[in-house]
């Protein structure tokens, strides 16, 4: 294959193996090989592309220098992404996230105490201030306390302790993560992915090496529905899925210590700014501009535009986003949308498919940062490098939680297009791999990040690159759900941010054997066997629905009561003309339940919820019903 070596975008690098990660990289090897009979073609077609779009272009990609971190700069950026800033300072400060501690798991503590270890040699080494100690942090240490403290264990013995309570403390969760021989596998969501690793590393259990080969014989996945449901990004309120990407980076990057990968960031090149309005602009930036146009706009105007037309004219068009338009139009038709959209006036029933095509793809290459983010790009396909496919798509279900939001939701718009492109085979010619190997290049070479590929390793980095954009678009349900050990957390740190721990613990180890106590004196207190509760409507309705809770209530049936009163109680409707169907029968999905206050924002409750269980956990929040807002509304 042509080397990409002389491209102005050539692929980002993988951030380096640490020497852990040996035994693995005989696996991943023998995944890459298992993909020779697969075309690379389309990929590096692409590649020359791009190439020839960008050479004369040169001129307009001044980067900013990329600068080597000095030791200890990682783990003080890491740290202050984590929300544990205040762990760097000479000075303990009343901040709420310092009860982030409190939710961490065993491993995600083991995480967090090897960065501020770190962080600490370097700047003894630099001879600069010591970082305080965190019982100065945590509060004053009881003199009893800290004659059972004087002995501080190394780290290989904190790491084999919080291991092993691990595995005590959960051996019995881990039936699902074992390898199954049916054709679908349980995906556990309920337990800590670094903890179900850990399991299965002092198991002994081998991870079975499985790469997609085929677009028929992708193992299928299902998230085993627990009591409380499963919860789906977007589900949660804004202030609530802003805690999640914290939570996301702390339990990402002990799943790769677990895994024996380091997990490498870079940060983010400056490009010189443009005076464009569409192509080459931030995703912040287009969408304040949209919003301004359409409040509550998610994902710019002009991408949307872009995939509309494709999907009405081009799904059936053979070779679609694999046959490239010609440069020099498409060039003409980004001067033209430039000057045209936002007036209305550009024509789209006037441009060729494949010209629509390389639009799309021009726009996502001339993103000033990367849509998977400039930090985090190395890390998606470092991805390719985990030997076992469950645990790929753990950390890809992270780093999507860990995306900013504007980028989160354009990549689920453009996933969401090439899965209807992939749906549409028989007709276009674009499977899932052609598909992938097309996207690849545009998603993961960027003319704003340094890049070195190491000699020999172009066909591996392609190849890994364009495995992981095929994961991306076919698990894509999976990937954009928010895990139940995540939402527990949340819960936790909306709890602790009313309340303060006395920490007086000399290492993250202490500390959370006081918390999980705190918390194993909660759980065993008894359960109530039934309940009464109100749920409101006050949106739809002036009364409010009496609810009996017993073992068995979901919230579907919470729903169908509430549907079944509206029919033969003849409630005082406030909004009929949105509710009712065209019949007069009340169209009970149309409605959803929400879960309102206590250790929560906001939370769209799965119809398999089950109420008391819910209750338990928090007791002291509403329950409110609403009207789907993404429901076709009928007028």
């Amino acid at each position: 294959p042509p080397s990409t070596r002389n491209c102005p975008c050539k692929m980002s690098q993988l951030p380096p193996k640490s020497p852990l990660a040996s035994p693995m990289s005989e696996g991943t090897n023998s995944r890459i090989d298992s993909l020779d009979n697969m075309s690379m073609d389309s990929f590096w077609l692409e590649v020359e592309n791009i190439k020839q779009s960008t050479e004369a272009e040169q001129e307009e990609c001044s980067l900013a220098d990329v600068k080597t971190q000095e030791e200890g700069e990682a783990e003080a950026e890491w740290l202050q992404d984590a929300g544990l800033s205040n762990l760097l300072g000479d000075h303990a400060s009343e901040n709420d996230n310092i009860v982030l501690l409190s939710t961490l798991t065993k491993t995600q503590a083991a995480a967090v105490q090897r960065r501020l270890d770190t962080y600490s040699r370097s700047r003894r080494r630099r001879n600069k201030h010591p970082v305080r100690d965190v019982r100065d942090i945590f509060g004053v240490v009881n003199s009893e306390e800290t004659a059972a403290e004087k002995e501080v264990p190394s780290k290989d013995q904190l790491w084999h302790n919080l291991r092993t309570s691990s595995v005590q403390r959960n051996s019995q969760d881990y039936s699902c993560t074992l390898r199954s021989t049916g054709k679908e596998e349980a995906f556990n969501m309920d337990v800590a992915y670094s903890e179900q690793a850990a399991v299965l590393l002092k198991g002994s259990f081998l991870p079975e090496s499985r790469r997609l080969k085929d677009g028929n014989a992708l193992t299928k996945f299902k998230i085993p529905k627990g009591r409380l449901g499963v919860t789906r990004i977007g589900d949660l309120s804004p202030q609530d899925m802003k805690k999640i990407p914290t939570l996301a980076l702390i339990e990402l990057t002990a799943l790769c210590d677990i895994l024996g990968f380091e997990l490498k960031r870079n940060k983010a090149a400056k490009l010189k700014t443009t005076e464009k309005r569409l192509f080459g602009v931030p995703l912040n930036t287009l969408l304040e501009n949209d919003q301004k146009l359409l409040p509550n706009t998610k994902v710019p105007l002009l991408l949307q535009a872009l995939l509309s037309c494709l999907e009405k004219r081009g799904l059936e068009t053979e070779g679609i986003l694999r046959v490239s338009g010609s440069q020099t139009r498409i060039k003409s038709l980004e001067q033209k949308l430039e000057r045209d959209f936002y007036t209305g006036l550009f024509r789209w029933d006037d441009v060729h498919q494949n010209d629509v095509s390389g639009l799309l793809k021009r726009f996502i290459r001339e993103l000033p940062a990367p849509l998977l983010t400039a930090e985090y790009l190395p890390a998606f396909a470092a991805v390719q490098n985990i030997p076992d496919l469950k645990q790929r798509l753990q950390a890809l279900n992270l780093l999507i939680l860990i995306l900013p939001e504007p980028n989160r939701n354009t990549l689920k718009a453009l996933l969401e297009f090439l899965s209807k492109v992939v749906a549409r085979e028989n007709n276009n010619k674009m499977n899932l791999w052609n598909v992938s190997t097309v996207m690849a290049p545009n998603l993961f070479m960027h003319k704003g990040l340094p890049n070195k590929i190491p000699e020999g390793k172009e066909k591996q980095l392609a190849e890994g690159a364009a495995d992981v954009v095929r994961m991306m678009i076919h698990y894509q349900d999976l990937l954009w759900t928010v895990s139940s050990f995540l939402v527990a957390q949340v819960r936790k740190l909306n709890e602790s941010s009313s309340k303060r721990y006395q920490f007086c613990d000399k290492r993250i180890k202490s500390l959370l054997r006081k918390i999980h106590a705190d918390k194993d004196k909660v759980e065993k207190s008894q359960a109530e066997p039934s309940k009464i509760v109100k749920a409101h409507a006050s949106l739809l309705l002036k009364d409010s629905l009496e609810v009996h809770l017993n073992n068995a209530t979901r919230v579907a049936d919470v729903l169908k009561q509430f549907q079944k009163n509206l029919c033969q109680n003849g409630w005082n409707i406030v909004n009929t003309v949105n509710l009712l169907k065209c019949n007069n029968s009340v169209d009970c999905t149309n409605l959803l339940l929400y879960e309102v206050g206590g250790n929560i924002g906001e939370h769209c409750l799965d119809p398999d919820t089950y109420l008391l269980d819910l209750y338990h956990i928090n007791p002291h929040a509403e329950w409110v019903i609403k009207q789907n807002p993404s429901y076709p509304r009928v007028f």
